[in-house]
């Protein structure tokens, strides 16, 4: 008798060995991965306590899980910065190593390891299915990365940047809210990882009508008016400019000259209205994930399900005298960043230093899943477990989608270093600030008692760029020695006008 048990024990070890991940299914935790497009995290009131956006689930969402002051979206080789970024969300792969950024013919392993050829096949949505999750996705179409969107195994992907509900936010969370419902009929157990992306607060913005009320705004279409000034409109950002002081390099960027309701408009009226719209769009997200966190909560899987709430990349809507997301300030750069979930302290802030593209690596971590060997992103597991502040030490941030070489900027610490080297060598600046004393990268401009009328916020005397101040000499040598180095070992194609050439490396332009 005690033979056969042995041999009863020994059996049930082998089959629970044997037995494949995903039926161990209803163990495991739940994704619900939520991105919005063209949103500042300074726009929220977690990161910006004067904002009038109100975002009551958001808010919700940070105070029962981890809010991150340091997430970045490394950059991007294009106008369209989405395209770069939702590249690396969906690979894990730092920015010069996805398809589509420099030349990408020949064979051998330098080849290999820039292009990492078949990456949808270890991109998100891949590496959940044959971990046994239900991959679903709804978002907008186009500029993104398209092999690995089609991996999903159920998806319903349409741009809706309306004021209605079937053209605006809503039609997204009903996609979501579809899958749920059928899951609830089907009593499927099988864990799931869900995309929710947005179409919105990318313009166009336009919102619904009660909400452009609430926020004193107008969908604005006439190009040779301004809109209306209302009271109830946002303030004008503490760091606004009526221009930007030199040339951005990207000559006919759509961005900054042909946003409808902007256009190359940078007064206080269109600013203003221009917010107004955002964030009576951004509201509507909100109000839209409320529905999708209800449902979960109606089904008890709310609180074995992890949260991110984060955006493709940040926006300047008037910051610095700039419209769009090709600039490499603070409030375009960052991203905002919220994690809940199972074990996660409620309530808690950190730096974390992290990329977007560390999610994916941060996703399979949390969930216990393989790693993709493609996967370059660092998991910040560790950071909301509490056992550690950042993953990293050193930021870097790239923009060339106009002309050659571009921006770079690399941070550490409370130091940070932006460079422009564009229109062929015309403009050729470089910034420097200390951003635990400067976080809004006040410059000189942001210190003319026009502007200072107008945003009503005067800068104190040492806010300001750094970069030509004898004090900060060294500080400047030191960071841009660190650019050097972090453009040379993420296999950056470019160098700026003050930077040494790399001799026998026909990538360097």
């Amino acid at each position: 008798m005690a033979l056969l048990f042995k041999k009863f024990i020994c059996t049930v070890v082998l089959f629970v060995i044997a037995v494949p991940a995903c039926s161990l299914a209803d163990e495991r935790p739940n994704l619900l991965f939520i991105i919005v497009d063209d949103q500042s995290p300074f726009d929220l009131k977690i990161y910006n306590p004067e904002s009038k956006l109100d975002t009551p689930v958001i808010d919700k969402i940070a105070r029962e899980g981890m809010v991150f002051d340091r997430a970045y979206h490394m950059g991007a080789w294009s106008g369209a910065v989405c395209t770069a970024s939702r590249h690396m969300v969906m690979s894990g792969r730092t920015v010069w190593h996805l398809p589509r950024n420099r030349r990408r013919k020949g064979k051998g392993p330098v080849t290999e390891r820039l292009t990492a050829p078949e990456l949808a096949d270890t991109s998100m949505a891949a590496v959940f299915n044959r971990a046994g999750y239900e991959t679903v996705r709804t978002c907008k179409k186009g500029n993104s990365f398209e092999a690995a969107n089609a991996k999903f195994k159920i998806r319903n992907d349409s741009t809706k940047r309306g004021g209605t509900d079937e053209s605006g936010s809503a039609w997204h969370a009903e996609q979501v809210l579809q899958y749920l419902n059928q899951r609830e009929t089907l009593k499927d157990k099988d864990p799931f990882l869900i995309y929710f992306g947005f179409s919105h607060p990318h313009d166009t913005r336009d919102g619904k009508s009660e909400l452009l009320d609430k926020y004193g705004a107008v969908n604005h279409k006439d190009s040779s008016s301004l809109p209306p000034a209302n009271p109830s409109q946002p303030q004008l950002p503490s760091n606004y400019l009526p221009a930007h002081p030199f040339h951005h390099g990207h000559p006919g960027l759509r961005d900054e000259v042909n946003v409808s309701g902007v256009w190359k408009n940078r007064d206080e009226r269109t600013i203003r209205n221009e917010i107004g719209r955002e964030f009576a769009c951004s509201e509507n997200i909100d109000t839209q994930i409320g529905r999708v966190l209800s449902k979960l909560e109606a089904m008890g899987e709310l609180d074995n399900t992890f949260i991110f709430y984060t955006s493709d990349h940040g926006m300047a809507i008037g910051r610095h005298g700039l419209q769009g997301k090709q600039n490499l300030y603070e409030h375009t750069w960052r991203v905002p960043m919220i994690v809940k979930g199972p074990g996660i302290e409620p309530g808690k802030r950190s730096q974390g230093n992290i990329y977007l593209l560390d999610a994916l690596a941060t996703m399979c971590d949390l969930t216990g899943t393989k790693f993709p060997a493609t996967n370059e992103g660092k998991s910040f597991k560790p950071v909301l477990e509490g056992k550690q502040e950042v993953v990293r030490d050193v930021l870097f941030g790239v923009y060339c989608g106009g002309t050659k070489p571009g921006m770079r900027s690399v941070r550490k610490g409370d130091w940070k270093l932006i460079k422009y080297d564009v229109l062929d060598g015309e403009v050729q600046e470089t910034q420097l600030f200390n951003l635990k004393d400067n976080p809004d990268e006040f410059i000189e401009q942001h210190h003319a008692s026009d502007v200072v009328e107008l945003t009503g916020h005067l800068p104190a005397d040492g806010q300001l760029n750094l970069a030509d101040d004898p004090k900060y000499a060294e500080k400047r040598k030191e960071m841009e020695a660190l650019l050097y180095q972090e453009m040379v070992r993420l296999d950056d194609p470019y160098r700026l006008w003050d930077q040494k050439q790399i001799e026998g490396t026909d990538s360097v332009k």
